[in-house]
């Protein structure tokens, strides 16, 4: 069976590489909603339609589309998440995507509506909630468990067996090391390296070592 048209949320940065990862997989793109582009109808955003702001998709039926979440994901805030929420409960699905260059295994599982990235690496029986962002070129080891609307950012390594609840940041370029959990709505900052367990909403920001003072 054919895949849906989409409907593009979002005209910002990450929108940009979603849209991208559109073209990749071939799924056709009927239009992009956004409130910057609520007065805008009729024009054109990177090549395709603009259909307004998000009140205009209720002009779409919701069982003849997908929805593809272009709004990205920073520490602490949770505009993406509500979108989702908002949208889904009007009756609406987001598509699952995964980039053409993704390496993912075929024992993951992925919850409707997340995104793996351009060169991500998804090992053996992960799981992956649903609205999740698995961001670029970042490595997710076996049997790791992440929960709903977590980013994991572009760089981060997760070794294997780590359980991530609901809401988590991990920054660029962290690293967790095996079996760690991380608590509903914890924030891991950008070169962080993860020994132990998070409790819930705890923020652990790394820092450099300092260079030795010169005698």
């Amino acid at each position: 069976m054919n895949a849906p048209p989409v409907i593009l949320l979002g005209a910002g940065g990450h929108a940009k590489v979603v849209l991208d990862l559109l073209r990749f997989t071939g799924r056709t793109v009927i239009g992009v909603c956004d409130p910057i582009l609520e007065h805008k109808p009729g024009g054109l955003w990177r090549g395709i339609p603009v259909l307004g702001g998000d009140n205009d998709l209720l002009s779409h039926v919701a069982d003849t589309v997908e929805l593809a979440n272009g709004v990205g994901s920073l520490p602490g805030q949770s505009t993406r998440h509500n979108l989702h929420e908002r949208i889904i409960a009007l009756g609406y699905r987001f598509a699952t995507l995964v980039h053409p260059s993704a390496v993912l295994s075929e024992s993951a599982i992925l919850g409707r509506g997340a995104q793996v990235m351009a060169g991500c690496v998804v090992q053996a029986d992960v799981q992956i909630g649903e609205g999740t962002l698995v961001n670029t070129a970042a490595h997710i080891d076996h049997d790791c468990q992440l929960g709903r609307h977590v980013h994991i950012a572009p760089g981060a390594v997760l070794s294997g067996g780590i359980r991530i609840a609901d809401n988590v940041h991990v920054g660029p370029n962290v690293t967790i090391i095996q079996g760690v959990t991380i608590g509903t709505g914890a924030i891991i900052g950008a070169g962080t390296t993860v020994l132990h367990d998070l409790p819930e909403y705890h923020q652990l920001i790394g820092q450099a070592p300092r260079s030795p003072t010169p005698l």
